[in-house]
């Protein structure tokens, strides 16, 4: 807490006398935003306001800003033109349904579809969602069989174990080390009452792109039809429904510059292929998604496809430069690092990269003016790596150092730098701390020869008591020891994860004594020292 008040008193400091501190629009470390409640009553205590540090974003694939562009064109139906676009007796109405059907075809020339084949939804989930339960329940009377792969996102994979439990037969299509699939499996998976194939575009966790054009033709070939998890590929690399054969693809606003709680699914007319609706309702959106459309989302959405258009050769040269420049930094300055996923098909913007020697998780709270992901999940009583990593046949232990660094359009040369420099010097540090001898992260063996758990035997830690040692300081480490293993179970222990209860009362799996060390690191910085994790500037 005293760096975190020292540097909001330097942040204040640099205000004028009186005057509210001014927020920069871009910082390389650092960015100090206001979050005071804005009053229009005068108030000497304006000055004074709440002020918080905020990371570099690294995790564009998680969401992406909003574009400025996108929030101008958001705006007058946010507060002017604010008629139900689903209204048509009066001028409030037409004009949010004009700005909606501009919305539509905006979308629409972004994937070279028709406007009327654009269906808006509130996300890439429901948009998964309505394709994969639409269409194998609108057909379950003569097609019982689907398939998709084994590096889906959740919502597909979920939404295909959910057809299971009703009875349909699902094929989940391994892929190879590069993580992309078959071609040759797909078509011998093919079946003659397969109604769907499933396969995302480019996926979330490792960036690989799949041979989307070339799956596309064996489904039209086989009259199977072809859905594409599109959500990280839209905007950010060329597509066409009609030249790739795609029958129904999922779009999410928040993945390109767009507003979140907005979407929309591609659904071809020619040749039809039909969807069973999942809500009942008014009957908006051609019957397929009930409900109001919000206008001033889809305006959005519309926008953000309109200005990707524009700029994706740009964007995309861009961030392929700097991908490439992050992962030369990184590479050239430390050895044992791999690439995951194919190096060739590949969306630059997407790296993820494993650490030999290292926990990702510990990598990550080392790096905490970054904001990036780690590949690995908490799924079970045990730290299991991404499914992902494990389906491209991860050694596991790579699989638990693995950290996804998202570039996107916003994304400085600067802030790249900064990353790559930071992960190098923290890499290094760990590996220093870490006790591991091998290419593995294994518990001590002594804890193994006495059949301790593995998950206790991975959080152990040893305290040694001398001599010399103080009342004083067994009770202050005592108190640092508690106070940072309770943060660090309530930092990683997912509301997802609760069920699972450990033998030492906490949930999921053991504290990591690496980051439990790295957490009750002393830091000095001028006058005083600084103990702890959320509040310590590892330098």
């Amino acid at each position: 807490m005293l760096l975190r008040a020292a540097w909001r008193h330097a942040a204040l400091a640099t205000a004028a006398p009186g005057s509210r501190p001014v927020a920069p629009t871009r910082g390389l470390r650092l960015r100090v935003v206001d979050h005071a409640p804005q009053s229009t009553v005068p108030s000497d205590t304006a000055s004074d306001a709440e002020s918080v540090l905020r990371p570099l974003y690294m995790d564009v694939q998680a969401t992406t800003p909003l574009d400025p562009r996108v929030l101008d064109a958001m705006l007058p139906y946010l507060v002017n033109y604010y008629g139900n676009p689903h209204s048509r007796t009066h001028a409030y109405g037409w004009e949010s349904e004009a700005a909606m059907e501009h919305a539509r075809k905006q979308v629409a020339s972004l994937i070279g579809a028709d406007p009327r084949e654009i269906i808006f939804t509130s996300g890439a989930t429901e948009s998964n969602n309505i394709a994969v339960k639409g269409v194998a329940r609108f057909y379950r009377s003569r097609k019982k069989h689907l398939i998709t792969t084994q590096t889906e996102h959740k919502c597909v994979l979920d939404s295909c174990r959910s057809l299971e439990a009703e009875g349909f037969r699902v094929t989940y299509l391994p892929v190879q080390k590069s993580g992309i699939i078959d071609l040759k499996e797909l078509e011998a998976a093919i079946q003659p009452d397969t109604s769907l194939v499933s396969v995302m575009t480019v996926n979330n966790e490792i960036g690989v792109k799949q041979p989307i054009e070339e799956i596309g033709r064996i489904c039209s070939s086989r009259k199977v039809y072809f859905h594409t998890d599109a959500a990280q590929a839209v905007g950010k690399i060329p597509l066409d429904v009609n030249d790739m054969k795609i029958d129904l693809m999922s779009i999410s606003g928040h993945k390109l510059y767009g507003p979140k709680g907005v979407g929309a699914i591609y659904i071809r007319r020619r040749p039809r292929v039909r969807v069973e609706a999942l809500q009942s309702g008014g009957g908006q959106e051609r019957g397929m998604r009930s409900g109001t459309v919000p206008t001033p989302l889809v305006v959005g959405l519309g926008a953000a496809c309109e200005v990707a258009q524009q700029e994706m050769e740009y964007d995309h040269k861009r961030i392929s430069k700097l991908a490439e420049r992050l992962v030369q930094k990184i590479m050239k300055s430390l050895p044992d690092v791999v690439m995951n996923g194919d190096p060739e098909h590949h969306y630059p913007g997407c790296i993820n990269l494993s650490f030999a020697y290292v926990e990702g998780e510990s990598l990550l709270m080392a790096l905490k003016d970054v904001a990036l992901s780690s590949g690995s999940a908490c799924t079970s009583a045990s730290l299991e790596p991404s499914y992902v990593l494990r389906a491209i046949g991860t050694d596991e232990d790579l699989a638990h150092s693995s950290i996804r660094f998202g570039i996107g359009r916003f994304t400085t040369e600067e802030e790249v730098d900064y990353t790559a420099e930071k992960c190098i010097q923290h890499v290094k540090r760990l590996r220093e701390m870490s006790a591991c001898t091998s290419a593995s992260l294994e518990p001590s063996y002594v804890l193994r020869a006495i059949g301790t758990d593995e998950d206790l035997a991975h959080s152990s830690i040893r305290f040694g008591i001398g001599r010399f040692t103080t009342e004083e300081e067994v009770d202050y480490t005592a108190e640092k020891c508690i106070q940072h293993v309770k943060r660090l179970r309530e930092m990683r222990f997912a509301p997802s994860c609760q069920e699972t209860q450990r033998p030492f009362g906490g949930n999921c799996s053991a504290v990591s004594p690496i980051v439990l060390r790295l957490c009750s690191h002393t830091a000095r910085n001028k006058n005083f020292t600084v103990l702890g994790f959320l509040d310590l500037e590892i330098s």
